[in-house]
């Protein structure tokens, strides 16, 4: 399976799935970065890991189903089989949701259905929720309502302050994404 990652920030879930594809970890082949931000740090991460990279702001003039027919463009002609989200911060909309029906897996930090969207995990630690952790769930028409495909659960400790929950929450994002991608890949590759 040909696999695309989509990232618009620092990338540290990119990175970790770069590490396991470049182990073997993950079946099929890492065949691209595409990124929204020109300047976001991902970007120097593809090029230190030598991973080929797309870089496509949308403009301003121009419509979400335009920008997105390009995008689709750049992946039909890499013949991209699967969209993994690693911190990809735009929702996608009909044209790619229709192009990738069930092709496209997304990570959120916090177990959904609860604390949807950007900002989760500092929403959880403003809350009086004890327990949050990571959702991984193939991406729908909706903000984080996608099947789940994998949930881990951890507890906020007392007194631990939201860097620390937050490097935790990363730390199992690191450490069960590239394993759920991996399984994923091997049950649709057998189907």
């Amino acid at each position: 399976m040909r696999v695309a990652i989509f990232a618009s920030g620092s990338g540290s879930n990119f990175q970790a799935l770069v590490e396991s594809f470049n182990k073997h970890e993950i079946p099929g082949k890492l065949i691209c970065l595409f990124c929204d931000q020109e300047k976001a740090y991902v970007i120097k991460r593809a090029q230190k890991a030598k991973v080929p990279y797309f870089v496509l702001p949308k403009k301003k003039t121009q419509t979400k189903t335009d920008y997105e027919k390009q995008i689709i463009h750049f992946l039909r002609e890499a013949k991209i089989d699967l969209i993994c989200l690693a911190g990809y911060m735009k929702i996608l909309g009909k044209e790619i949701l229709e192009a990738y029906p069930n092709r496209i897996i997304n990570i959120h930090p916090s177990l959904l259905p609860k604390f949807k969207g950007v900002h989760s995990i500092e929403q959880f630690y403003n809350s009086s929720e004890k327990e949050t952790g990571i959702t991984i769930h193939l991406v729908d028409k909706g903000i984080d309502t996608g099947p789940i495909i994998f949930q881990k659960k951890i507890i906020c400790r007392e007194q631990e302050s939201l860097e620390d929950l937050t490097e935790r929450i990363h730390e199992l994002e690191h450490a069960y994404y590239p394993k759920v991608i991996a399984k994923f890949i091997r049950e649709n590759v057998e189907r």
